[in-house]
């Protein structure tokens, strides 16, 4: 990333008037119109100004793993993933990674199956949800001998299946290896606008934050462990509780981790995919005290109505994704009822019942385009034009209030971002320029 600058934007468009501003030692030294300026200026040529993007929930390592993987998200038969597969497998030994199966091609399949499928590399596959990884037998030869922890899953001859729940730091431990580079990554989000990202990893602990700590240009949050203590480089998130509704821990216990999170001064987010997940934190933080301002519900994928009131008198914050409308819509509106449609991956009611609410990609899992997201929370139109939820939507300042990283006002880190963003039906914003800290992150 470049010097900061001193340096005055004119010609910028906010809420529809000329404006001019003024950055000095990376922040907003002055916003209004014909600014004295000394150093260098940038005509924007009316285009729109704004607060740089935030991404409040994504997992960073495993979307950088995603660049370099093959994808499967769009196979539509286990055929086609196969002969995708074996397009990109590389010399006979060499590792494959792949990403995006969705189990409706063929369930998930157990290790013999991926034998057939690519008998001459070592090969795991992530679903699409990021719960499960499934390998072949050569990928599981190459993990050590037994004994296998609890997210490995035997078959019925007492041998693993090839099927592993939830086990990413386990899995990273033992294939070990280079992790994926970052600066890729750092660039396209740069690209789109993004100046500050949320890592939402579940594990992260001191190893995960030496690796992400100034991988990025984006300014970065950590959740993680109790044991990730503040550093240099990264701002102290929340601990992260994933729960799984199928494999849910003893009330007790998650009370017992909210208490921990209490005394060390900071707040919790639960992973609350499902309305049971969400029940369940619900009553671990009622057990614990109450919730405290800080304190989120992560997803928010299914808030019946009658829950809005609870959820805002409690103070909690939904990190929501409104990309999952576009991305996944379709195969909500096949699949679910209406009624259940309509508690999905709520937004405009949860700001009119008084929630606060962030938005996030959850990259890999959802695409990490935030215009993808803030064009659903506008339109809730999924991928081939259907809607969900329509009384959900909201309008164009709002949607961009869930990702700014900042206010635009002096005194302000100097996070902007120069866009144009068109009226036309399902258009995606295109962003001239990223400053971060007054430095150029975009273009380079």
């Amino acid at each position: 990333m470049s010097k900061r600058l001193d340096l005055v934007i004119r010609n910028a468009v906010l809420a529809g008037a000329p404006i001019d501003i003024r950055i000095y030692e990376g922040r907003i030294a002055a916003i209004g119109s014909d600014l004295n300026g000394i150093g260098p200026e940038y005509d924007a040529r009316g285009l729109s100004v704004g607060p740089g993007l935030h991404d409040h929930h994504l997992h960073l390592l495993a979307t950088a793993a995603r660049m370099e993987s093959v994808d499967l998200a769009d196979c539509a038969s286990p055929d086609a993933a196969i002969a995708r597969l074996r397009a990109r497998a590389g010399p006979v030994g060499a590792w494959v990674r792949a990403i995006g199966y969705g189990e409706r091609l063929a369930d998930l399949p157990d290790r013999e199956q991926l034998d057939n499928w690519l008998p001459g590399n070592p090969l795991r596959i992530q679903d699409r949800t990021g719960a499960y990884w499934l390998l072949n037998s050569a990928a599981i030869a190459k993990l050590g001998g037994p004994p296998y922890p609890a997210c490995v899953e035997y078959d019925a001859r007492g041998q693993p299946s090839g099927r592993i729940w939830r086990g990413d730091a386990w899995l990273r431990e033992r294939i070990g290896g280079a992790p994926p580079s970052l600066a890729a990554l750092g660039t396209q989000l740069a690209r789109w606008g993004v100046t500050g990202v949320t890592d939402a990893g579940a594990s992260n602990g001191t190893a995960e934050a030496e690796l992400l700590t100034g991988a990025m240009p984006q300014r970065l949050v950590l959740m993680g462990t109790e044991d990730l203590t503040a550093g240099d480089g990264y701002a102290l998130g929340p601990v992260k509780l994933l729960l799984d509704e199928n494999d849910l821990p003893a009330i007790e216990s998650l009370t017992a981790r909210i208490n921990a999170a209490r005394a060390l001064h900071r707040n919790v987010a639960a992973h609350c995919v499902t309305l049971g997940e969400l029940v369940f934190y619900l009553q671990a933080l009622a057990d614990a005290g109450g919730a405290r301002p800080g304190d989120r519900i992560e997803h928010g994928g299914v808030i019946p109505e009658s829950m809005i009131r609870d959820i805002a008198a409690a103070g909690l914050t939904v990190v929501t994704q409104p990309n999952f409308i576009h991305d996944r819509g379709d195969r909500y509106l096949a699949q679910m009822d209406a009624q259940e449609l309509a508690d999905l991956y709520r937004l405009g009611s949860l700001l009119r019942g008084g929630v606060r609410v962030l938005g996030g990609s959850d990259a890999p899992y959802g695409d990490i385009n935030p215009w993808i997201a803030l064009q659903a929370a506008i339109d809730r139109r999924t991928r081939d034009g259907g809607v969900i939820g329509a009384s959900e939507a909201t309008d164009r300042t709002t949607a961009l209030g869930l990702y700014a990283s900042t206010k635009l006002t002096v005194g302000a880190p100097a996070d902007l971002i120069l866009y144009d963003w068109p009226e036309d039906v399902g258009a995606l914003a295109s962003v001239e320029l990223t400053l971060i800290d007054g430095r150029i992150a975009w273009p380079l």
